[in-house]
């Protein structure tokens, strides 16, 4: 059975979404099948896999949440991307609305969940990218999961919200997903150059401890050009320091799971 995994983060410009591009594209090659979902209205996911303002017929995830009666297959609104074995449910801006329109609807946290429960038998691995805020989208993809995958900039203000996120976990295992779990603190935007990113690299690992990737994602110009090519860095730049460290960190995933087996 397929695990779900969110990324989330309260903060923006953490490297989330990069995240959720890059991992999941170095998984895909390495023979896992993927999905990936894209629960943010600003579907920077969408568009980084150069999927902008596409959809299949029966819309992007917008609708397959806000539809009156739950939906328990999210089939329809699966879209192939340019890597083989990774397959999205893309967004877009109309997604912003959803936020308001899910308060009055039956089984409103339990929305995602239900669409992606069936999808565990097709897929190793699933995604979801989570909007910089804690509103019901992020519920909802907290909710569906079965672990949180926490990207932390190397950055003074890094651990600022930290705690907010830490705080609904607890509040979601209480109420909706007891065994919900963190699958890993990823440290980005790491500068080796300065002694603000290794200070701040070691308070999180004296914080979280073995939750910590060994891997860390580098600042790298490769990595922020990749998007507005609709690539991922293993396409875009298999050489650059920053497809190496996605490589890495599936490799590092993989073994957490039990899986010895990757590509190099």
């Amino acid at each position: 059975m397929g695990r779900i995994i969110a990324v989330a983060n309260q903060k923006g410009g953490v490297g989330k979404t990069t995240t959720t591009i890059n991992l999941p594209a170095a998984l895909a090659l390495a023979g896992q099948r993927v999905l990936v979902v894209d629960m943010d209205p600003q579907a920077n996911l969408t568009s980084g896999l150069g999927l902008k303002g596409r959809a299949t017929e029966a819309g992007t995830i917008y609708r397959a949440l806000t539809v009156p009666e739950p939906l328990t297959d999210i089939t329809p609104f699966l879209l192939q991307t340019s890597v083989e074995r990774l397959t999205i449910v893309p967004a877009d801006a109309h997604l912003t609305g959803a936020e308001i329109e899910l308060v009055t609807l039956p089984r409103r946290e339990e929305r995602l969940r239900e669409l992606l429960a069936p999808q565990r038998e097709h897929f190793d691995l699933i995604f979801i990218d989570c909007p910089p805020s804690l509103g019901l989208l992020t519920l909802n993809s907290l909710v569906a999961a079965d672990t949180v995958l926490i990207p932390l900039p190397c950055e003074y203000f890094a651990l600022e919200g930290l705690a907010d996120l830490v705080g609904t976990m607890r509040r979601v295992r209480a109420a909706l997903n007891p065994d919900l779990d963190i699958e890993g603190v990823l440290l980005t935007m790491y500068d080796e150059r300065t002694n603000l990113g290794q200070q701040v690299g070691r308070d999180v690992r004296e914080f979280f401890k073995e939750k910590v990737f060994e891997t860390i994602i580098p600042r790298n110009v490769r990595l922020g050009e990749a998007p507005s090519h609709g690539l991922p860095i293993v396409l875009y730049d298999i050489r650059s320091r920053g497809a190496a460290a996605y490589l890495a960190l599936a490799r590092e995933l993989l073994a957490r799971s039990g899986h010895a087996e990757m590509v190099t």
